[in-house]
């Protein structure tokens, strides 16, 4: 599903923030990925969304070499490849339902297919019941939970959350990993970023750590060591 061969990036000549990667994620799998800050979480991330591109090395998903992606086909990428920040970024004076759906009429679907969509995903997320309500009218970890209803509507294979309970507490957080753990039992693959050690070690999956922007450790029921 995701294969990086010799993958590395390279800022300057003096700041090298990934180097030498090789890393295959399997279609379907749970991964964490962790690091201390500045160990090349976030430009991995940057990369598996043709943010940036390597410097060196091939990134290969589903079949589909991205390293050399024209930026005509990155919307095309982004819709194979659902994605969650820690900053839920919804549109403050649009309802849930209309930022859920803003995701689809910027694609170009019809209407009618919106109508169907957005209440599924809305009810993936348990907020099927709250869709006419403006994001300032619920809860933090509801909100991350739109965000997660709306990298869903393009039914993504692959889904990446860069941090996506570092906002919340432990309660919320432990919600949060509950959808993403039940999205990946609908086959998606799920790559989780995070430093929380408590979620990563709760999760006893795989968990790959960077160090210095190399991988130091592969483990298929790993721990966050560092």
């Amino acid at each position: 599903m995701i294969t990086l061969t010799g993958v590395t990036k390279q800022y300057t000549k003096d700041s090298i923030a990934l180097h030498d990667i090789h890393l295959h994620i399997g279609s379907g799998e749970f991964v964490s990925i962790v690091g201390q800050s500045g160990s090349g979480k976030t430009t991995l991330v940057k990369l598996l969304i043709a943010e940036e591109r390597p410097s060196k090395g091939k990134i290969d998903i589903g079949g589909w070499d991205i390293t050399r992606i024209s930026y005509d086909d990155i919307p095309h990428l982004r819709r194979q490849i659902g994605v969650i920040f820690q900053d839920f970024k919804l549109l403050p004076k649009k309802t849930i339902n209309e930022n859920v759906a803003f995701a689809l009429q910027v694609a170009g679907e019809p209407s009618h297919r919106i109508r169907e969509v957005v209440p599924r995903v809305l009810d993936i997320v348990g907020l099927g019941h709250k869709m006419h309500r403006y994001p300032y009218q619920i809860s933090g970890g509801e909100q991350q939970r739109v965000v997660i209803a709306r990298s869903l509507v393009h039914r993504p294979k692959i889904l990446v959350a860069d941090e996506p309970t570092g906002n919340l507490d432990s309660i919320n957080t432990l919600e949060i990993i509950e959808i993403l753990k039940k999205i990946n039992e609908f086959g998606t693959t799920v790559v989780l970023v995070t430093h929380n050690r408590d979620v990563v070690n709760l999760l006893k999956r795989r968990v790959i750590t960077l160090h210095e922007g190399k991988v130091i450790a592969d483990e298929a029921i790993g721990k966050y060591r560092l």
